[in-house]
């Protein structure tokens, strides 16, 4: 699959499971992230902000910035004072004698008057302070990446180093920018980006566009999103997580509706290690990703020779298992643990309710069609069955691999006319799918499994 057919999906996963809280954000914010960005980015809200300020129109705006920003517009109005002995402005003839015979007529020290003042907190300038606020504090949870040579920093930040300084100077020392107050968290209003959009000054008519923008990603509006996760693609340096991401939703999707009975697809709770959890009246299914599924269970892909033999002698690749760790130890001094590599998407637990049995099914993903790659995926997704465990030991014990279709591999789609075994020929405890065929053969690759007949 093309990494736009990829991002096609993403988006409408997005707007279905995450914007509903029914996928946790940060996950999704997690695997979308660049590798070079450290965890505050898992902040899904924060990461969507990344991708705003480097957005083309945000860099432009910024750069055009410093010579709008004197042209800003003011409102004036007078106020009225009350002053004894000394005048301080305009007097107000009419205000001070009807003052005067309100009180004391014969007191002549006694004046109202007026001064003019400028009122800088218009909608259109609160408008404006919104989006100087927003790019400010991202560029300060930025600003280091911004100087390193990440393909997904805009050249125009990189290439202007001038430019973050002009934008903090004006944020924080501008003369016109500080007297604007602070907008509240609710604005700008509907009405303010409204007035903002039909000024006649380019500043705000951009700002308003901008932030509408912006809100559009966060409410998760499909368009918005396409464009967001397109033009700055903070993604990793290959499409394996995007490919990952579309099976996982893929899974969750399939799961929810693969039976005539309803399966609710609960919302997660905040330091659930889940990805999601589907329910009905008599199972429980959760999808784990990476290693999730052993913060939460305890369960994890590993195989120990001193622990796992049960006094028998060791075969010959457990004695070889059993020397390199020995010698590995002694070489760097570390104690070398026997894990198998990660599960790079899905760990799918199903509980009956009513007699507690459990069922597992894995899955791999390769983002590639060669050969080589595939047979290491193959071996990888059978490891993962065979050493399948938690604290009490092997969770598939009457089959190492866990039975007839307990995991599946997921590869990219062959360009060549690759003689290939299709899925409904194969058998065993894996099946091979190429990415685009995933979403019609999902279903009959895990049906059995949920329906723990």
């Amino acid at each position: 699959m093309k990494k736009t057919e990829l991002l096609d999906s993403l988006t409408g996963d997005i707007i279905t499971y995450v914007m509903y809280g029914e996928f946790p954000e940060d996950e999704l914010a997690a695997e979308l992230k660049h590798e070079g960005l450290d965890e505050r980015f898992n902040d899904y809200e924060l990461l969507m902000d990344l991708h705003f300020i480097l957005k083309p129109e945000i860099v432009e705006f910024v750069e055009n910035l410093p010579q709008r920003i004197r042209g800003i517009k003011t409102q004036t109005r007078n106020v009225s004072n009350r002053s004894r002995g000394a005048v301080n402005g305009k007097i107000n003839w009419s205000s001070t004698i009807k003052e005067r015979y309100s009180g004391n007529p014969g007191d002549t020290s006694l004046f109202i008057t007026e001064n003019r003042t400028e009122h800088y907190d218009i909608d259109e300038n609160i408008v404006l302070k919104k989006l100087i606020s927003i790019i400010y504090h991202t560029l300060q949870d930025v600003k280091k990446y911004l100087k390193k040579d990440y393909e997904w920093v805009n050249q125009r930040w990189r290439a202007n180093k001038d430019l973050v300084d002009e934008l903090e100077r004006i944020f924080e020392r501008d003369v016109h920018v500080k007297r604007i107050r602070p907008p509240e968290e609710y604005e700008p209003t509907d009405r303010m980006l409204n007035t903002a959009d039909n000024s006649r000054q380019p500043i705000y008519r951009e700002a308003s566009r901008l932030l509408e923008e912006r809100r559009k990603i966060f409410n998760g509006e499909p368009d918005a999103l396409q464009k967001l996760l397109e033009d700055t693609a903070i993604t990793p340096d290959d499409e394996e997580t995007l490919l990952e991401l579309f099976v996982l939703f893929r899974f969750i999707s399939t799961i929810e509706k693969i039976e005539e009975e309803d399966f609710s697809l609960d919302t997660i709770e905040t330091g659930s290690q889940r990805i999601a959890s589907l329910e009905s009246n008599e199972r429980e299914i959760a999808v784990y990703h990476d290693s999730s599924a052993k913060k939460e269970m305890g369960i994890e892909f590993k195989f120990d020779p001193e622990e796992d033999v049960n006094g028998r002698e060791y075969s010959r690749p457990e004695q070889v298992e059993l020397k390199s760790r020995e010698i590995i130890q002694s070489y760097f001094g570390k104690d070398q643990r026997n894990v198998t590599g990660r599960p790079d998407v899905i760990l799918v637990e199903i509980i009956d309710k009513a007699s507690d049995d459990r069922k597992y099914f894995i899955t791999e993903v390769k983002n590639s069609t060669n050969e080589k790659t595939i047979k290491r995926g193959i071996k990888e997704a059978l490891e993962y069955l065979a050493f399948l465990r938690d604290d009490k030991g092997f969770l598939n014990n009457s089959d190492v691999f866990g039975g007839e279709k307990s995991g599946l591999l997921v590869v990219q789609d062959f360009e060549d006319d690759r003689n290939t075994q299709e899925l409904d020929e194969q058998s065993g405890p894996i099946r091979i799918v190429e990415a685009s065929k995933l979403e019609e053969s999902i279903e009959d690759l895990i049906s059995e499994k949920i329906s723990l007949g």
